[in-house]
């Protein structure tokens, strides 16, 4: 039960912080392209391959609990796969379809090199 109450915390940290990011793209950069959605997934998955690499090598007898707070909770409410997918869309129907592609490829692309970046930082940090 006290799991939940780690992932409901930090999840609603991530949803805030996911919010901000996206109205900090939205008045900054416009509304052209989806920015902080864009954002928060590369970053969420470069923060994800730090905390695992962390996790990996520090063994912290508490580790169960910041997955939970941090990966489960804030990240998966940070990062937003559902919209971005929904960005997609909505660009491809707008008939940006170049545009659609290009994000597309580029968060998927960025993401997973982010999670690699991360795991070799952690590793170069954290490890023995």
């Amino acid at each position: 039960m006290n799991h939940l109450l780690f992932i409901a915390a930090g999840g609603a940290l991530g949803a805030v912080s996911r919010h901000l990011v996206n109205q900090a793209g939205l008045r900054w950069l416009g509304p052209e392209f989806p920015y902080g959605t864009f954002l928060v997934n590369v970053a969420g998955s470069l923060m994800i391959g730090l905390l695992v690499g962390w996790l990996a090598q520090a063994g912290r007898p508490d580790a169960t609990e910041i997955r939970f707070a941090l990966g489960v909770g804030f990240l998966g409410a940070f990062t937003t796969m559902s919209a971005f997918a929904l960005d997609v869309v909505v660009m491809a129907e707008r008939k940006m379809l170049g545009l659609a592609l290009a994000y597309a490829s580029g968060t998927v692309v960025l993401s997973v090199l982010a999670v690699f970046a991360g795991l070799l930082i952690a590793r170069r940090l954290f490890g023995s």
